[in-house]
């Protein structure tokens, strides 16, 4: 076989195994999708069950007001999740209209040409085409000339098949299409109603929120909760930081041994920026301090590992420095929390958040939104925390005056 067609063929093959490939990618790319929305849709069922045997057997108490913060975090993932499809599939939906309406250029123009053809054909008739012929001044001339009315002949026929291709190629485009539509009013309704089912589990938890701030039990019992939940973060700091012990001496090992580059020097560093770290909210009050606190109806005194900002729930919680995400969970009392490592072994910690925009292991710049706040029981507001290795900082001195 000549060289260059051996390489026409291969490049032929190339491009089809390429097209399969990318097929099967972006289906397994929807199955995987498909596959987490509804594990995150199994979870809510799961939590829906235990909050309706809660209810049936005692009132409202901490325990079911952490259900309704699980179920209403899950919500909010799937929601997420549903306009992120939503978005892809608008995207799609557009690419098709695109891909239609090129295609619909393409049969005008073949069918134009065809026309035009026809029309020659139609004046003329056959009869231009054995004069043709008779007035070939040779054998050889009328052979020619034979062969190229037969080769014109076939590419009008190969028109007319392209003009056919082309027209069952936006059908069946168009059929694509219907079922894009189809699809993004299933999501759109889905969404809605997902939508929906939050803003009355919102409700259910504010009635709840008021039944337990009346109860003086409950609210001891919280602040139990809150000392065990600080025991449990600082764990979590430690475990982290061990971790990263454990990767250094490895990368160290490494660069010995010349498998892996010196990294480049930090340029700044998290302890350059003391006094001068934007705030993870852009507006609320400081309502309770580092150090110790006094209850204000309690009367007990219990230490804070941090700062409570008061801010209306829902607001964007950004990263105060540049860092990488390296845990997010769920604790009684902190609710959803996010811890960001940045350089020099410090740490910070956002705790009451309702929406969570970022993922674990996920590098952030300082600004970045990494979430949205939500409601403790002492009302809505963000907890702040900044840790240098173990040691717990006061985070009124990190921040910028304000």
């Amino acid at each position: 076989m000549h060289p260059p067609r051996i390489l026409t063929y291969v490049f032929i093959l190339g491009i089809l195994l390429s097209a399969g490939m990318y097929a099967r990618s972006t289906q397994e790319e929807i199955r995987k999708r498909q596959a987490e929305l509804q594990a995150i849709r199994d979870q809510i069922r799961e939590f829906e069950e235990k909050i309706k045997t809660q209810q049936q057997h005692e009132k409202a108490t901490l325990e079911l007001l952490d259900m309704y913060d699980r179920k209403a975090t899950l919500l909010r993932r799937l929601i997420a999740r549903l306009r992120g499809e939503e978005k892809l599939l608008q995207e799609k939906i557009d690419t098709t209209r695109a891909t239609i309406a090129t295609l619909e250029d393409q049969l005008s123009f073949l069918k134009k040409h065809y026309a035009h053809y026809v029309s020659s054909v139609y004046k003329s008739g056959r009869i231009y085409d054995i004069e043709l012929l008779l007035s070939s001044n040779s054998i050889n001339q009328f052979y020619i000339r034979t062969e190229y009315l037969k080769r014109f002949t076939e590419q009008r026929q190969k028109d007319a098949l392209k003009i056919d291709g082309k027209r069952r190629e936006i059908e069946e485009t168009q059929a694509r299409l219907q079922q894009e539509l189809s699809e993004e009013r299933r999501l759109i309704a889905e969404k809605g109603a997902e939508e929906d089912r939050l803003a009355s589990l919102v409700v259910e938890r504010k009635d709840i929120l008021r039944q337990i701030r009346k109860d003086k039990k409950s609210v001891q019992r919280e602040i139990d909760r809150k000392l065990k939940a600080a025991k449990d973060l600082e764990g979590i700091i430690a475990n982290l930081i061990e971790m990263e012990r454990l990767r250094k001496e490895r990368e160290a090992a490494e660069i010995q041994r010349g498998k892996l580059p010196q990294p480049p020097p930090v340029a700044g560093t998290f302890e350059s920026r003391k006094g001068k770290l934007r705030w993870p909210v852009s507006e609320g009050s400081i309502v309770a301090r580092f150090g110790n606190q006094t209850h204000p109806t309690l009367k007990t005194i219990t230490q804070n590992t941090g700062i409570d900002i008061a801010v209306k729930a829902g607001s964007p919680v950004s990263a105060v420095a540049e860092g990488q995400v390296s845990r997010i969970t769920w604790l009684p009392s902190y609710g959803n929390l996010i811890i960001i490592e940045h350089y020099g072994g410090y740490y910070t910690v956002y705790t009451h958040l309702a929406e969570l925009r970022v993922s674990e292991q996920q590098k952030v710049k300082e600004g970045d939104m990494i979430g949205t706040s939500g409601e403790a029981l002492d009302g809505p507001r963000l907890h702040f925390e900044i840790y240098k290795g173990r040691e717990k900082q006061n985070p009124e001195h990190w921040l910028i005056r304000q």
